[in-house]
């Protein structure tokens, strides 16, 4: 059996690969990510990271304050070679600006008005989701950062806080299995073992 060639759009342009160039790939092309100029294909969801995803989503915009919202599977730019998709983004926007969802026909959001990144870690995904890309995260001085583990009983919300040293790195706040509520970056109470019962 022989293998299908590959696309002319998947060749690399000379360079390699750059953020600007994702908004160049056509319409059809696969959802991907850039990390460290490598195009990252985005393996399909599992149920159980569908279902987390858009209930957490919920959760979090219900609790949003004025002047937040958040986000499915948009991307940032963090420079030059990277390009991640966080499965949730909470953000900042202006608060007369009640046009910020046309943000959606946009193809990122800027780092500096993120509050929040989550990545729901599926098998596919692990390593990038544990280490590659907080480490971009937190260069990029984004605040909190939330890790979502698929434990026997359920959903485990790792969450992160930003160190304020000059070497930014996350640091570890909470794990919440059964409720998660923070005070920061606002007030969030959100019952864990819910976002994935059927």
């Amino acid at each position: 059996m022989t293998a299908e060639p590959l696309p002319a759009w998947f060749t690399p342009p000379p360079g390699g690969w750059t953020a600007d160039d994702i908004d160049k790939l056509p319409p059809g092309a696969p959802r991907m990510e850039l990390i460290d100029g490598a195009l990252i294909l985005l393996s399909p969801q599992t149920p159980f990271h569908s279902k987390v995803m858009l209930r957490l989503a919920h959760a979090l915009e219900e609790a949003a304050p004025r002047g937040v919202d958040v986000l499915q599977e948009m991307t940032m730019k963090l420079g030059k070679h990277q390009r991640p998709e966080p499965d949730l983004l909470v953000y900042r926007y202006e608060d007369e600006d009640d046009e910020h969802l046309d943000w959606y026909k946009a193809t990122h959001v800027p780092p500096e008005d993120v509050l929040i990144a989550v990545e729901i870690v599926s098998e596919e995904s692990q390593d990038r989701d544990r280490t590659t890309k907080p480490l971009k995260y937190a260069l990029a001085g984004i605040p909190h950062f939330w890790r979502i583990e698929r434990e026997e009983q359920g959903p485990a919300i790792h969450v992160f806080e930003l160190d304020g040293t000059r070497d930014p790195r996350y640091v570890p706040t909470t794990i919440a299995r059964e409720r998660l509520k923070l005070d920061v970056p606002f007030p969030i109470d959100i019952e864990v073992k819910a976002l994935s019962r059927r």
